[in-house]
């Protein structure tokens, strides 16, 4: 076992204490800037390792992360963040750190645009914390990723897929016939619909693939290190599942259908968010034309 999987919980000694006596003794990492902000990382465990691998405990894909780019150590009541020899370094504050012991506010820097805050909150903090985060990247009805966060996931997962050279795929989903389904049941039941196919996809992706609503009744799913054939098949079986759907409205049951266009990296020369989804998109208007609830992938 590497040092880094010590995922040994302790419970931390309050740093900091409210006018109320409320103990803020709750302590996270909030992404702040980069292609993982919003994020919101409580540091309840000994050792919490961060960077661009699969096994770090806090995974961050900007350009410029290391691998395993540095650790958070919690010992004696104190927070202590140490670099683990990371190509581009760890800033705290603006200066660069070999070991350093974080105090509240303190914001540390990781690559070229990731940049976290540390703080401690306490049980209110902590839940209103989340609730503005939420608010500020999730579609109100859905769930889903809002539209402005997708756009700057995506080109962030573009430079990362290119520099790297790992397989990016852009999955375009769009709900058949959705007006017929506002002009027919109204606009709850369209709301039903979209937000129950939202949770169908939601239970069927991975937790690194980010899934956002990009218009009234289009989706999309950004996933990493997927192979043509392998990311054909996932969207095809989440069409399967959603014309399988079981969705009802005031006693009414509305079946649904689902068209999809697919790009992927490296094989369609796209290196702006724009031209990718220019690709998927082409694609989607013709799995439209060619009769709707079909998947349809760019050739190669």
């Amino acid at each position: 076992m590497t040092e880094w999987d010590d995922t040994t919980s302790v419970a931390l000694e309050p740093e900091v204490t409210d006018t109320k006596g409320d103990a803020r003794d709750r302590a996270y990492l909030i992404v702040i800037a980069g292609s993982n902000v919003g994020e919101m990382h409580k540091l309840d465990h000994n050792l919490t390792v961060l960077g661009r691998s699969i096994d770090s405990n806090v995974r961050l894909i900007d350009d410029g992360i290391s691998r395993h780019h540095c650790r958070i150590r919690v010992e004696g009541g104190q927070v202590i963040v140490e670099d683990l020899a990371s190509r581009n370094g760890t800033f705290c504050n603006g200066e660069r750190l070999s070991h350093h012991v974080l105090q509240d506010g303190d914001k540390l820097q990781l690559g070229k645009t990731t940049i976290l805050k540390f703080s401690y909150h306490d049980h209110l903090e902590e839940s209103f914390q989340k609730q503005m985060l939420e608010s500020a990247l999730r579609d109100g009805l859905t769930g889903t990723y809002n539209k402005r966060y997708f756009l700057d996931r995506l080109d962030s997962e573009i430079k990362f897929s290119l520099r790297h050279k790992v397989n990016l795929a852009l999955v375009i989903m769009d709900l058949d016939k959705f007006k017929e389904v506002n002009d027919t049941h109204g606009h709850l039941a369209g709301d039903t619909v979209l937000s129950s196919f939202s949770k169908m996809v939601q239970g069927s992706i991975r937790n690194e693939d980010v899934f956002a609503r990009y218009g009234g009744e289009e989706f999309a799913i950004i996933t990493r290190a997927i192979s043509r054939p392998d990311v054909y098949h996932f969207a095809d079986r989440l069409r399967q599942e959603a014309s399988q759907l079981v969705i009802e409205s005031e006693g009414v049951r509305i079946p649904i259908t689902v068209s999809m266009g697919i790009a992927t990296i490296p094989e369609d020369p796209a290196s702006t968010p724009q031209e990718l989804i220019k690709a998927a998109d082409d694609m989607l208007y013709e799995a439209k034309r060619g009769g709707r609830n079909r998947v349809i992938i760019t050739p190669h």
